[in-house]
């Protein structure tokens, strides 16, 4: 896709939604096509809204409230695309009760259309995630762990591509380095790859498939003090990704980060907390003719 100005609308929900406009333009395209991006993040099986007493979120979150605002939004946007960036597993006792089963089940009922994994979808170890995976009816992308040698060999994908309308959205996805954060006995023979190396050969594979528009869900955090790889750091080293939705950090962003690629180009980077407490969105308006527009949703 030959890109460039953004017109990006950002919103959060389940406590308060704010937006904030910019732009991606695929010229050969007749037609401008509103693609709407929502989006979640470590939710750490955490079903039901926090309680009224509790003294940072009171009543906030809830899975049900996430499928009302879904619905909503899906009544009124006729493409959109549900993704989540990892660390479904872990946090409640759901997840000490059904490992993993529920928190799957759920997501393929409120039409996820893929996510990546996180540290702690390792916790029930691979034979677990392979159990409630058999629950999820969208796939997981995972593109620098490498599984051949292990119970998970094809079980996830590299990347994977969406047609909504005329427009082509290819999604890949990257983990944080399991080794030190994970029992070994968890990840097994799973093999780390480089994720920057790994992301500009999925950027690569997708050019070559003509996608328009390319999206990185990350389980790496947004940043950091050291040298390690964050999801601003990933922006800036590689070119040809128009989102990062991340993960692993459990950052609040007020709008999406944007950074400049190694073309110049900007990246937006964008996170939303932990708990499900918020709901990302972001629309691309991609085509000839682009618009921007901005709107506020309180949900109460």
């Amino acid at each position: 896709m030959e890109r460039r100005d953004f017109i990006q609308q950002s919103s959060w929900a389940l406590g308060g939604l704010v937006l904030a406009p910019q732009l991606s333009v695929s010229p050969k395209l007749e037609r401008t096509t509103k693609i709407t991006i929502l989006h979640t993040n470590d939710t750490h099986s955490t079903i039901e809204a926090f309680p009224e007493s509790h003294a940072k979120y009171p009543n906030l979150g809830g899975v049900s409230r996430r499928h009302q605002l879904i619905q909503q939004i899906r009544s009124e946007e006729e493409h959109v695309l549900l993704l989540d960036a990892g660390d479904i597993f872990q946090g409640t006792p759901y997840f000490n009760r059904f490992g993993g089963v529920l928190e799957l089940k759920l997501m393929s009922h409120l039409g996820y259309d893929a996510a990546t994994m996180g540290n702690h979808d390792f916790d029930g170890g691979m034979d677990g995630f392979l159990k409630a995976n058999a629950h999820a009816n969208f796939p997981f992308i995972c593109s620098n762990y490498d599984f051949s040698a292990t119970v998970l060999d094809g079980v996830t994908k590299p990347y994977h591509i969406f047609s909504k309308g005329k427009v082509k959205i290819g999604v890949f996805g990257l983990g944080v380095e399991l080794k030190g954060l994970v029992p070994d006995v968890h990840y097994k023979e799973t093999r780390y790859l480089d994720p920057i190396e790994t992301a500009q050969e999925m950027v690569r594979q997708l050019q070559a498939e003509k996608v328009d528009l390319i999206i990185c869900l990350s389980h790496l955090g947004y940043e950091y003090t050291s040298d390690r790889i964050s999801d601003r750091k990933l922006a800036q080293s590689t070119a040809g990704i128009d989102l990062i939705i991340g993960g692993h950090t459990h950052t609040f962003l007020e709008k999406p980060t944007v950074e400049q690629n190694l073309l110049g180009n900007p990246t937006l980077v964008n996170q939303v907390g932990w708990g499900g407490i918020q709901l990302g969105r972001i629309d691309f308006y991609v085509g000839k003719h682009a618009k921007s527009n901005s709107e506020l949703i309180i949900i109460e």
